[in-house]
């Protein structure tokens, strides 16, 4: 348990999380400039978020597996994506982690300055996804460059951009598959390639049938295109939190992995790198004294729900006692499906670099950087490891 049960305010008037902790205690719940309903509260977004029948996650016209079906169709997918992030599942995985984080610490200079998200999140989250996935080597110079237009994209609110990089990312998964789907190919592979994650996903059935290239598409996007960037904010936020309370990193290096894993999780609450999810309702709703009509767009606020004063303090750090409270990974039917994949990968991931450096330090003469809207967390955390 931390000492200092408060936390060193780390963001500026321009920080997403004091302008949701703003709006959140003056309203609670606010209409935005594009008519969408935004729950800031933490008992509304844990209600809606639990109220899958009345709040649809049908929200898009492209196919989003699991995260974007509703009951019984969600279920049957989600049941067949459950099985590759099991305990049993991702276990055997854990040495191949251990292996590319120890590499890629080792191999970080020390007394130079660095920017954590990218020289170590995004390289670790490539580097890690593609070993879980069985994906070839060379794929992973292009899905960082890719993690980066993307990441941009967002920064810039770049529409006619983020649906290049969309259809790029579509690209590179469908050469990834495309020998699994090919019988003549397929049969060419070692054993090593055919028992991979993506080729046992490729062989897939659902509803009696095989999974269809889209279908394969939108499971792998979910797992990659999802989890990259977001795996290295989260690696940029916990190294920002490490940066500024040094104190704190020998306790980090001496806990259990439970414990070490329950504070990543907090750090990470206060400090949330997944802003929102959106929702559509399905029949007329009433929030406190709003009344949202059927079709009413509506944005779970993650970020503002997972600071809220009623449930949490403000800027109280107690990773024990708000572990049951934690909107992280989300909660209800749509939980997270990779959470303990994404919960193991940082465990292993700070452990390693805790292991490798005395010190981590916010580099002088230069500042961390947020990243802007629709995004959480940082676009840069420079900081020097001694």
């Amino acid at each position: 348990m931390f000492g200092d049960s408060k936390i060193r305010a780390l963001y500026s008037e321009d920080d997403q999380r004091s302008l949701t902790d703003k709006r959140r205690r003056q309203q609670g719940i606010i209409k935005n400039e594009a008519g969408e309903w935004v729950l800031l509260r933490h008992a509304d977004v844990k209600s809606a978020a639990l109220d899958d029948a009345t709040f649809s996650s049908h929200v898009s016209r492209f196919l989003q597996i699991p995260n974007g079906l509703d009951g019984a169709e969600h279920d049957q997918y989600r049941a067949l994506i459950n099985r590759y992030l099991s305990q049993d599942a991702i276990t055997p995985y854990v040495p191949l982690f251990q292996h590319v984080a120890t590499e890629l610490v080792s191999g970080l200079p020390k007394r130079e300055v660095i920017n954590a998200v990218t020289d170590i999140g995004t390289v670790f989250a490539v580097r890690a996804q593609c070993q879980w996935l069985g994906w070839p080597a060379e794929v992973e110079p292009i899905l960082v460059q890719w993690v980066n237009d993307n990441h941009q994209a967002s920064r810039l609110k770049d529409t006619a951009k983020l649906a290049t990089v969309a259809q790029d990312f579509n690209e590179i998964i469908r050469s990834v598959i495309a020998p699994f789907r090919d019988t003549d190919s397929a049969a060419s592979h070692n054993k090593a390639n055919q028992d991979s994650v993506t080729a046992q996903l490729c062989r897939e059935q659902i509803k009696g049938r095989p999974l269809s290239e889209a279908e394969i598409v939108s499971i792998l996007r979910n797992w990659t295109g999802g989890d990259l960037g977001s795996m290295a904010l989260c690696v940029g936020v916990v190294v920002a939190y490490l940066a500024h309370h040094p104190k704190q990193l020998q306790h980090c290096a001496n806990a259990s992995d439970a414990e070490l894993e329950a504070i990543i999780d907090e750090i990470l609450r206060l400090d949330n790198p997944f802003p929102s999810n959106r929702r559509i309702t399905k029949c007329p709703v009433t929030l406190g004294e709003h009344q949202l009509p059927e079709g009413a767009k509506v944005h779970l606020d993650w970020i503002s729900a997972n600071r809220d004063e009623a449930v949490f303090g403000k800027d109280i750090f107690d990773p024990v006692k708000h572990a049951a409270d934690n909107l992280v990974y989300g909660i209800g039917r749509h939980v997270c499906p990779g959470r303990l994949l994404a919960t193991w990968q940082l465990r292993i991931l700070i452990r390693a670099l805790l292991a490798h450096v005395e010190a981590i330090t916010p580099a002088p003469n230069e500042s961390f950087e947020r990243q802007l809207p629709p995004l959480g967390g940082y676009s840069r955390v420079p900081v020097v490891l001694s």
